[in-house]
């Protein structure tokens, strides 16, 4: 997946990229993809198998997504991995509130596109990873 920002779901990383295995994905968008992203990667054949999550942030884009429009990217030059669907997510998610925030835009959730299934997948009821900044390791490896 590409670290993106998303006009539905509010960001496009791990866990929403994998809608792609869905018939019909179109019809699990209302709600902001809550709980619909969560849900999808509950399905035995995606959580059984994903163990490691590249996120390509080469080039990140903070707005307009999920095509590209390069007039809202900005070059990371970044690779973000992690076993973690949901910690990734979070982290990614992060970074683009940031780039928002440096170019004068909006929060997500002040445009109505908050990823609330970041918390649902983090939930009792689904546990696939955590949204606890507290708990997510960050490593940053300079090449």
């Amino acid at each position: 997946p590409l670290l993106k920002d998303h006009g539905i779901a509010g960001v496009s990383i791990a866990m929403k990229n994998l809608f792609g295995v869905v018939h019909n994905p179109n019809k699990y968008h209302p709600n902001v993809c809550n709980p619909y992203v969560a849900d999808v990667f509950m399905l035995p054949p995606i959580r059984n198998k994903v163990r490691l999550n590249i996120c390509e942030a080469i080039v990140a884009q903070y707005e307009g997504g999920p095509p590209y429009m390069p007039q809202w990217c900005w070059p990371m030059n970044s690779l973000i991995l992690g076993g973690d669907p949901v910690a990734l997510d979070s982290v990614g998610w992060q970074l683009i509130e940031e780039k928002r925030k440096e170019k004068g835009f909006k929060p997500l959730a002040g445009v109505g596109r908050n990823p609330t299934y970041i918390a649902t997948a983090a939930d009792k009821d689904h546990r696939l990873g955590t949204n606890d900044p507290a708990r997510i390791e960050v490593v940053r490896v300079e090449l």
